[in-house]
């Protein structure tokens, strides 16, 4: 039982006050006790305001909805703040982690978001409007969430690197 990804108007992304949140993966694991299989689950959720704030959880309990709720608290703890420059990102980027690789690349007006179901998710909760994206290495979607996590840290808008550097840029 695993979602592979954001479907529309299913069930998995919902709004819960100010944030849409997005079921990224559900895993099930099996444990063989005396009595039969005991089973658990995992799941991965991307929580966002679609206006520059997004966090990911992720959460493990016996039964599906115990476990998402706890991946939708610890999102909601974990926010960080995303710079958006014309529905877009400000500059291309790269991030990476385990054997997963996510190239993001700013895109002009009317793009859309050119991402896979995970990359995609991430992106959507943030308010990305227009970006290019390409991933590398695995294709496992629990990586690649936190590779475009780590990507979206990475970026700074024209403004940051003045301060950083001290001086203006024309």
């Amino acid at each position: 039982m695993s979602t592979g990804g954001r479907k529309r108007g299913a069930e998995d992304d919902q709004t819960r006050g100010a944030y849409k949140e997005f079921v990224v993966k559900i895993k099930r694991c099996a444990a063989v006790v005396k009595g039969g299989r005991r089973f658990s689950f995992a799941g991965m959720v991307v929580v966002g305001d679609e206006n520059g704030r997004v966090g990911w959880g992720y959460g493990k309990a016996n039964e599906v909805p115990p476990s998402v709720e706890k991946a939708v608290k610890q999102a909601t703890r974990s926010m960080m703040v995303v710079p958006i420059v014309d529905e877009s990102i400000p500059h291309q980027v790269k991030g990476h982690f385990g054997a997963a690789k996510v190239l993001l690349v700013p895109a002009g007006p009317g793009t859309g978001i050119i991402a896979g179901a995970a990359v995609r998710s991430v992106l959507e909760a943030a308010g990305i409007r227009n970006v290019l994206t390409k991933s590398f290495g695995s294709n496992n979607p629990v990586l690649l969430v936190k590779a475009t996590f780590d990507a979206l840290e990475q970026l700074r808008t024209k403004q940051e690197i003045e301060v950083l550097r001290g001086v203006t840029l024309s």
